[in-house]
């Protein structure tokens, strides 16, 4: 088994009709990836303990940190809250190091961080989910 870092790991996004993605420049931060299913309750009148089936996954909030850019049109802040303000959604491509990727649709919500003395100014992303999370395992 290989250890990897979180080194390398990439956000890109494809939105208004591109057929390639872009990378989104200075990702600081990725969410825990993997959706927990909710319980749906099947239990009878009869039954002496609880049980359930597997519901529908919720992958809770995808929070995503950059460190702020704004310089241009092409800028990781102005191509996230462009999305954000046109309630507009995109496909998201994170790849891990060791080419594992998870795709997905979403619009992204933005919100500027906090400042403090000596800090770094960063934004994060939440991501609304709009589908579901395909995975692509890794080429030998």
């Amino acid at each position: 088994m290989m250890a990897y870092s979180a080194h390398q790991t990439k956000l890109s996004c494809k939105a208004n009709g591109e057929t390639t993605f872009t990378e989104l420049q200075y990702l600081m931060e990725v969410p825990e990836f993997g959706g927990t299913p909710e319980k749906v309750d099947v239990t009878t009148l009869s039954d002496t303990s609880k049980k359930y089936l597997p519901g529908m996954k919720d992958y809770g909030d995808l929070v995503f940190k950059f460190l702020y850019d704004n310089a241009d049109a092409t800028s990781n802040y102005r191509v996230l809250k462009a999305l954000d303000e046109g309630n507009t959604a995109a496909t998201f491509k994170l790849e891990y190091p060791d080419g594992t990727a998870h795709q997905f649709d979403a619009i992204p919500s933005v919100k500027l961080g906090a400042g403090a003395v000596n800090g770094a100014l960063t934004f994060s992303a939440t991501m609304i989910l709009q589908s579901d999370v395909a995975i692509t395992n890794p080429t030998a």
